[in-house]
């Protein structure tokens, strides 16, 4: 089941990952919210985020404080 997330608007988004390469040719790790379950759903969020809400409600994944 992938991770929801209910905002102040009572809107429900879905975090999902996908693995992008950089123009120098890492490979990094992109986080992103959707409103339906897409292919790259996540089942939790990854170790040292935590999820937070811009100033329209969107949720946006952050580094948790140390």
């Amino acid at each position: 089941m992938a991770f929801s997330h209910t905002n102040s608007k009572g809107r429900t988004y879905y975090l999902h990952g996908r693995d992008t390469t950089l123009k120098n040719g890492r490979t990094q790790t992109i986080y992103f919210f959707a409103k339906e379950i897409k292919e790259g759903a996540l089942d939790a969020v990854p170790e040292g985020r935590v999820v937070s809400e811009s100033r329209n409600g969107l949720p946006v994944l952050k580094k948790a404080p140390e």
